[in-house]
C-alpha cells in the first residue's frame, strides 16, 4: 500500500489525470469498471476524494456513475461525435464572426504566440501540453465574442466532451494540421474577414470529429502517452 500524499488537492489531481491517460490510451476499455476501492487501496486513501475525482471525470465525458455497479467508462458512439462536432463548429464559428469585429492588434497577436507555441509543442509531440495551449488559442477568441451566454455554453459543451477532443487531438498528424489551420484563422482575424473566419473554425471543428471517426471511435491512437495506472 502507498503512503496517502500530504496535499488532498495535489492527490486529486493524480487519480484525475491517471485515469484519464489510461481511458485514451485504451489501457481501460469502454464499459468497463473503474473500482473505487482498488483505487483506495492502491492510493492509501479514503474513498472520498476518488468519489470527488469521479464526479469530475464524469462531467468530462471519461466515467458515467451507474447506481449500484459504480464508476464505468463512458462509451461514444459515430453519432456522439458527429453531433458533438457539428454543435462545436456552429457555435465557435458564431464567436468566430463576432470576434473579428472586436479583437485588438494585441489579441490578434496573443493568438500569433499561442499558435507558435503550438508549434513548438506538436515538434515535440507533447499531446497533454498541446491540448491545454489549444484549448488557450480558442478562448482568446471566443472571449473576444463578447458574449457571455455563447462562452458558457461552448464551455459546457467542451468540457462534457472533454475525452473526444483530447482523442482526436491525439491522432497522428493532427497537432501539425491544426497549426496549419489556426495559421489560416488568424490571417482571417487580421483582415477582418468575419465570413472567412467563420468558415475556418468551423471547418477545423468539424475536421477534428472527421479524423476521429476515420481513426475509429476507443481506438489506441494515444499509445505515445506514457501512462501511470
Amino acid at each position: 500500500m502507498k503512503k496517502p500524499m500530504e496535499k488532498h488537492l495535489t492527490l486529486r489531481e493524480k487519480i484525475l489525470e491517471n485515469i484519464r491517460d489510461a481511458i485514451i490510451s485504451g489501457a481501460l476499455k469502454a464499459g468497463s469498471r473503474v473500482s473505487e476501492p482498488d483505487l483506495a487501496e492502491r492510493y492509501g486513501i479514503s474513498r472520498t476524494p476518488i468519489r470527488e475525482a469521479f464526479r469530475q471525470l464524469e462531467s468530462e465525458g471519461y466515467l458515467t456513475v451507474i447506481p449500484r455497479r459504480g464508476a464505468v467508462v463512458s462509451e461514444f458512439s459515430e453519432k456522439d461525435v458527429e453531433e458533438f462536432y457539428a454543435i462545436k463548429s456552429i457555435l465557435e464559428g458564431y464567436a468566430a464572426r463576432r470576434a473579428c469585429e472586436k479583437l485588438t492588434a494585441k489579441e490578434v497577436e496573443r493568438l500569433q504566440a499561442i499558435n507558435d507555441r503550438l508549434a513548438e509543442l506538436a515538434l515535440h509531440n507533447d499531446i497533454k501540453a498541446f491540448f491545454k495551449t489549444h484549448s488557450d488559442f480558442h478562448d482568446v477568441f471566443i472571449r473576444a465574442a463578447d458574449n457571455e451566454k455563447l462562452r458558457e455554453l461552448i464551455a459546457s459543451l467542451v468540457t462534457r466532451f472533454q475525452r473526444l477532443r483530447l482523442m482526436s487531438i491525439s491522432l497522428p498528424g493532427r497537432m501539425d494540421i491544426s497549426v496549419q489551420e489556426h495559421q489560416k484563422i488568424i490571417e482571417a482575424f487580421r483582415r477582418k474577414d468575419g465570413e472567412t473566419a467563420e468558415l475556418l473554425v468551423r471547418k477545423n471543428a468539424e475536421y477534428g470529429g472527421k479524423v476521429l471517426m476515420d481513426g475509429g471511435i476507443g481506438s489506441s491512437q494515444a499509445a505515445a502517452m506514457q501512462m501511470d495506472l
